[in-house]
């Protein structure tokens, strides 16, 4: 799917050269891209983007030279040049090129129609563009700025003081000013309008895009069902605060019955790690904790087969892919009430439990570990039919065609 190959890389594009077979071009921001794996969802997101319409837009990505906590640029890429990657065209940009004058000529010598930013906050990412174009350094084009959950009550709470003043800013100088924002949710278009007032005066509500998935329905069950022996969790995550580690970890010292716990995920932040780690040190002796590193995202679902029983309490995903794939392969979840994985419990797929009920999260795992084979044979069925329902029977393609239907914006 993914060709990474020197033979696949293409000649910088030059003003007025790019061939787009009269498909819109967007231009995309984003941090991180493939076949990096460290960063979470934003990853996932725009590779599903780019599987399920990339045969539409003209996608073009400029992402970093390397994955998250690398030093070193992927190999057997095109740094600071245009790469074939799947249905797009990715530049894999050094700290070099990502200064305010590199990017302005970027955006100067990329003919766009649109230009698609994947946070809010990303200095490199969001406001360097932002800031070409208002400096008339690059002209401006219809732009969509999708936050990507940066504006949940638990995202905004961290390192909060830092956060508030670069939105006082933003507001005061108009950087944001007639751009259209993408939400994955009615709760995030909420997040949005309560962070910017009336700054955010043109918000689009579009889920974001699953994996483009096979079409059958899942009608046999996952492998690895509930066996005798201790409760199978696991957690996977980026081991930074907002996905909740520490929380999960409270939750464990409640817990009486026997488990093991699983611990999957790249180590964004050390100091925080180093406190979990001392928090898991005290477990009680009815549970085996292990931390087994980051996952290659091919390995994910195979990963998660093996489990009984997913564990991210979260402080705020605008969606959750990781939630998704442990569902698709058939292993129930609980997750706290801050995504848009609502609906879990009526449907036997799993629990959405609100962030302060401690006593419900030790419960859910109590009777889980409870379950009789048969039982929880039909939870994994569940999981997955309710998977199926919400990944491929409402794909929500239209509503993402819907975000990049602009016009082009007045000085």
């Amino acid at each position: 799917m993914v060709n990474h190959s020197a033979e696949a890389v293409a000649e910088t594009p030059r003003s007025g050269t790019m061939a787009t077979d009269g498909r819109p071009v967007i231009l995309c921001f984003v941090a991180y891209y493939l076949p990096g794996c460290r960063s979470g969802g934003p990853v996932r997101t725009i590779a599903n983007f780019v599987d399920h319409l990339g045969d539409e837009f003209d996608i073009r990505i400029v992402t970093r030279d390397r994955d998250a906590l690398d030093t070193e640029p992927y190999r057997d890429v095109g740094v600071d040049e245009w790469n074939t990657v799947g249905k797009a065209q990715v530049l894999y940009a050094s700290d070099q090129a990502l200064t305010l004058r590199g990017i302005a000529r970027l955006l100067r010598e990329t003919p766009h129609d649109i230009l698609y930013l994947n946070s809010f906050f990303s200095f490199r990412f969001t406001t360097l563009p932002l800031l070409a174009e208002r400096l008339g350094m690059a002209s401006r084009r219809p732009c969509v700025v999708a936050p990507r959950g940066e504006f949940s009550p638990g995202a905004i709470g961290l390192k909060a003081w830092k956060k508030r003043s670069f939105l006082a800013l933003a507001r005061l100088f108009g950087l944001y000013s007639k751009v259209r924002w993408q939400a994955s949710s009615e709760n995030e278009a909420k997040d949005i309008s309560r962070a910017l007032d009336k700054t955010a005066s043109d918000i689009i509500i579009s889920q974001n895009l699953p994996p483009k998935l096979n079409g059958d329905p899942p009608t046999e069950l996952a492998p690895s069902p509930r066996a005798p022996g201790p409760l199978r969790v696991v957690f996977l995550s980026r081991i930074t605060p907002k996905k909740n580690l520490d929380f999960a970890i409270r939750i464990l010292e409640q817990v009486s019955t026997p488990m093991t716990f699983d611990i999957y995920g790249s180590l964004s932040d050390l100091k925080y790690w180093e406190d979990c780690r001392n928090a898991l040190d005290r477990l009680p002796p009815n549970i085996w904790w292990e931390y087994k590193g980051a996952v290659d995202h091919a390995q994910v679902s195979v990963c998660l087969k093996a489990y009984d029983l997913f564990f991210l309490p979260t402080l705020g995903e605008n969606y959750g892919h990781v939630i998704a794939e442990s569902l698709w392969v058939g292993t129930p979840v609980l997750i706290s009430d801050q995504t848009p994985w609502r609906e879990l419990e009526s449907n036997g797929a799993g629990w959405s439990v609100p962030i302060h009920s401690e006593n419900e999260y030790v419960s859910v795992i109590h009777r889980v570990a409870s379950m009789q084979p048969a039982e929880h044979a039909r939870a994994r069925k569940a999981a997955r039919l309710f998977a199926y329902e919400k990944l491929v029977m409402n794909c929500p393609l239209e509503s993402n065609r819907d975000v990049f239907a602009l016009s082009r914006p007045t000085s």
